[in-house]
């Protein structure tokens, strides 16, 4: 039966914004009142998805977040659902206004916060302490999963600070222009595991005729078996490396590779948790299967617990350039220097290049699990995107899997894509992930962490298994910054140990997943 409404049915997020956000399911017929004017609903209005609180002309543009997320492409009437059936992306200009935005310096924090981690021999500081088996090429995948599989519970007793014995393995490695970009991007994503501090200890396993050989990746990338160890490095750092070829097949290769982690295993699990500073937290930021309610609940709540890490001195990482596009200049805006504003436009460009020789648009864009979810265009879903990166100065911008160096909210180039971006920033450091949702994702990202952010109550109750935290509390009137708040103390306790849902689950060895931006030959 129609009824008015209580303000805590929708959202209304900006003064400018001509649309409101449904909090829960709405009915025709139901009545509400937003930016004082009351409007009847003229269509069922699902959780996540928008509803017209003034009368929209054909062409005129459609405003969430007080920004353009898209164009009417008909009338609409006020009370009408706002979805794709009538609302279209198009190009539209965007005042870049490099660095002239700069948020004013971080807050001194009230209170230094801190987390129980794993120092590392570089002063970089582990929250896992996984040994990694990790393969040059697909061809070595499925041996390097025989040789963990044997790294058994029983094994591992004399062991307990070492978290497991993980594959890192890929579908590729091979038929790629040696020493070209792929053949770099590869190798830096695989060193980027090797030297993770999450990791204690590592063994490469190769096929033996592969483009990937395990000594260029040693070489180019300057490899040493860094160990778990906080003190000095010992006299010989140089990688184990075994190869099927020669090692004399799969049963050798395992063998031999079980004989050389039994040796590792003691230099990695030789380390104890200690209290550092949370400014050596380094935390990789994803949203997959986004909803309507994304851009609204779960990932501005993110935001603020990450202006809180960078406030401690620690680093948010933001991937994912295609779903920034159309956000970009609220970033350009405030990079410390035209330099960073600039290196990211770029990125841009080079996206709507490479997405343009494929025959491809940028705007091809929500997936249509988004879409049921109430996210129309590719601007409302970078929009919302862009908001867990917080308020904080842009302080650098990365290429995919580079390590990342430089403190406070950086982006990395990565695909949209879950579990080839996060791939890319857990490679870059990132030692704690917070991956947002509002339809659903399983994900997890071994060697580090990742604790899942529901977008809405509905969500969280039915896949409570595999969600961490219900921002969706913030639709019934729980504060953001409360929100906040709370995801930044599940993140401390995470990276002190604490498990997350994935890894209680035993998800994250089948994740990993590098990006490949060339043709295979």
């Amino acid at each position: 039966m129609p009824t008015t409404l209580p303000d805590k049915a929708f959202v209304h997020l900006r003064p400018e914004d001509n649309l409101v956000v449904a909090a829960r399911h709405l009915g025709r017929g139901d009545s509400l009142h937003a930016a004082g004017r009351e409007v009847t609903l003229r269509n069922p209005i699902k959780l996540g998805h928008k509803a017209s609180i003034v009368d929209i002309e054909a062409g005129e543009a459609i405003r969430k977040y007080g920004q353009i997320i898209g164009f009417a492409s008909a009338d609409i009437p006020a009370g009408t659902h706002v979805h794709v059936h009538n609302c279209s992306a198009r190009a539209f200009e965007r005042d870049y206004a490099f660095a002239n935005e700069v948020p004013a310096a971080a807050p001194v924090p009230a209170e230094p916060r801190t987390f129980r981690g794993y120092v590392r021999a570089d002063g970089r500081v582990g929250t896992r302490n996984y040994v990694a088996v990790i393969s040059t090429v697909n061809c070595s995948a499925s041996t390097s999963k025989y040789i963990t599989a044997r790294m058994t519970r029983d094994v591992l007793r004399d062991f307990p600070n070492i978290d497991g014995v993980i594959p890192i393995t890929h579908k590729g490695g091979c038929a790629i222009p040696f020493d070209g970009p792929d053949h770099a991007q590869l190798e830096r994503t695989l060193a980027g595991i090797a030297r993770h501090p999450n990791v204690g200890a590592y063994l490469l396993v190769g096929l033996g005729c592969e483009v990937g050989q395990a000594s260029h990746l040693i070489r180019s990338q300057k490899l040493v078996q860094v160990g778990g160890l906080s003190g000095p490095e010992p006299e010989s750092n140089a990688p184990p490396v075994i190869t099927i070829q020669e090692a004399g097949g799969i049963n050798k290769t395992v063998e031999a590779s079980v004989q050389a982690l039994m040796r590792l295993l003691p230099r990695a699990g030789d380390v104890r948790r200690s209290e550092v500073p949370a400014s050596k937290l380094v935390v990789g930021l994803q949203c997959g299967g986004s909803d309507g309610s994304s851009g609204v609940t779960a990932n501005p709540a993110l935001g603020l617990a990450m202006d809180a890490i960078v406030w401690q001195g620690g680093t948010a990482v933001l991937g994912e350039i295609p779903e920034i596009y159309g956000g970009e200049h609220l970033l350009t805006r405030r990079a410390v220097s035209r330099a960073v504003g600039e290196a990211l436009l770029e990125r841009i460009q080079w996206w709507e290049w490479y997405a343009n020789i494929f025959g491809a648009e940028m705007n091809n864009n929500p997936s249509p699990g988004n879409i049921e979810g109430g996210l129309t265009t590719i601007y409302e879903k970078s929009l919302g995107a862009i908001a867990k990166g917080g308020s904080t100065p842009l302080t650098a911008v990365y290429k995919y899997a580079e390590q990342v160096t430089e403190k406070g909210f950086v982006v990395m180039d990565t695909p949209g894509y879950d579990p080839v971006s996060m791939t890319g920033i857990v490679a870059g450091g990132a030692n704690v992930c917070v991956f947002t949702t509002g339809r659903g994702s399983v994900y997890g990202c071994k060697p580090s962490p990742c604790i899942k952010v529901a977008s809405n109550t509905l969500l969280y109750e039915r896949m409570e298994d595999d969600m961490d935290v219900n921002a969706g509390t913030i639709l019934d009137g729980l504060p953001l910054e409360e929100m906040g708040r709370h995801i930044l103390e599940k993140i401390l306790a995470v990276a002190s140990g604490e498990a997350t849902k994935s890894e209680l689950g035993g998800v994250g060895e089948e994740e990993f997943a590098p990006w490949s931006i060339g043709p295979l030959f």
